[in-house]
């Protein structure tokens, strides 16, 4: 049996750490995707406030495989 993958993009915050971001971002694709099976992290970035981390940002690729 061959199967067919989709790749989407998602971006993801979290005040805690980028896994968490991570974490945030997978858990929302799951929300309305089936059968998602792997990400790849393209991008990670902070937003400073008052010279301190205020989020951690995650801009990744979630690979999902499509139904018959």
């Amino acid at each position: 049996m061959t199967s067919v993958a989709r790749v989407t993009e998602i971006s993801a915050e979290s005040p805690v750490s980028f896994e968490d971001a991570i974490r945030v971002g997978i858990e929302r694709a799951t929300k309305t995707l089936r059968n998602v099976r792997a990400a790849w992290i393209e991008e990670q970035q902070v937003t400073v406030q008052d010279g301190k981390i205020a989020a951690f940002r995650v801009h990744m690729r979630v690979t999902f495989v499509l139904e018959d």
